[in-house]
C-alpha cells in the first residue's frame, strides 16, 4: 500500500470502524464458520484498516496480527480490540510486500477489502505465502473487478475519482493467476453482491464536492448496459461484488 494510501486511510480511520459495509457482510460469517474450533491457530489481517476481519477470526483463534501501513488504523483497531475483550489482537505496521515476519509463521493468512490499494499484488502474495505454514490457508476478500471491458473501466474509474489511492479492483481470473504465481492453489469460491448508498460511500472516504460531483456525472451518462451491471440507482448508489477465495500452498 502507497503512502498516499496510508495518508488517505489515516484521515478517516474512524469512520471505516463504524462503516456498516465494512462492520457486516456474508463474506464475515463465512469467515467466522469456515475457522470455528481452530484454538490453537495464529493469524494474520493483511491490510486490517478497522480490523472487522481481525475482530471476526479473534473468537475463534489463538491470536491474529492486524497489520497495516496507516498507524491510525491500528490505533483503531487497538482501542476496539479492548473495548470488545479481545485481548489476542495485536498491531504491526508496515507494508504488505515487505512483511517483518518469520518464514511459516501463521496458520492463516487473511485479507478484506484492502488488495484493491496495494502497489503490487503479486509482491504481497508472494510474502503471504513466505509467511504462512505448510498446509495452511490464505483467505482474500475484496471488490472484483468486471469481466466486461466497458462496465471494468467504468468501475475503475468511479474507484478512483472517489479515492485517489485506489489501484485496481482485480477480476476473478487476475485473482486466480496471481495466487498461482504465488504458488497458491484455489480450493474454493465465493461471490456476494455488495450494494453501496452514495452518499455514505463518499463522505466515508472524504471524498471532495468535485470529484462527487464528476462521479453523479459518470454514473448517470454511463451506458444502459453499464448502469444495468452495476445496478446503478437515480442517487447514484450501486452495487459491486464481493469475491472470496480460499487457497493452499
Amino acid at each position: 500500500m502507497s503512502i498516499l494510501a496510508r495518508d488517505q486511510f489515516d484521515a478517516v480511520a474512524q469512520s471505516y470502524l463504524t462503516s456498516a459495509v465494512h462492520a457486516q457482510g456474508e463474506d464475515l460469517r463465512w469467515v467466522t464458520q469456515r475457522m470455528a474450533g481452530q484454538t490453537h491457530a495464529v493469524a494474520l489481517d493483511l491490510g486490517c484498516g478497522a480490523g472487522h476481519l481481525s475482530f471476526a477470526m479473534a473468537p475463534c483463534v489463538r491470536s491474529v496480527v492486524a497489520y497495516d501501513l496507516a498507524p491510525r488504523m491500528l490505533d483503531v483497531v487497538t482501542q476496539a480490540a479492548v473495548e470488545r475483550g479481545f485481548g489476542n489482537i495485536t498491531t504491526r505496521q508496515g507494508p504488505v510486500e515487505r512483511l517483518p515476519f518469520a518464514h511459516a509463521r501463521f496458520d492463516w493468512v487473511c485479507t478484506r477489502f484492502s488488495a484493491h490499494h496495494w502497489d503490487s499484488l503479486r509482491a504481497a502474495l508472494a510474502e503471504a505465502r513466505r509467511v504462512l505454514k505448510p498446509g495452511g490457508c490464505l483467505i482474500a476478500i475484496d471488490v472484483l473487478g468486471d469481466d466486461d471491458p466497458l462496465a471494468d473501466t467504468h468501475l475503475q474509474a468511479i474507484e478512483l475519482l472517489r479515492d485517489p489511492s485506489h489501484v485496481r479492483d482485480y477480476d476473478a481470473a487476475e485473482w486466480r493467476a496471481a495466487l498461482a504465481a504465488a504458488g497458491l492453489n484455489v480450493v474454493d469460491e465465493h461471490r456476494w453482491p455488495l450494494p453501496l448508498q452514495f452518499g455514505s460511500w463518499v463522505a466515508r472516504s472524504r471524498t471532495p464536492p468535485l470529484m462527487v460531483d464528476a462521479l453523479r456525472h459518470l454514473l448517470a451518462q454511463a451506458p444502459p448496459s453499464v448502469r444495468e451491471r452495476l445496478a446503478v440507482h437515480d442517487d447514484g448508489s450501486f452495487a459491486s461484488v464481493v469475491g472470496l477465495f480460499e487457497a493452499r500452498g
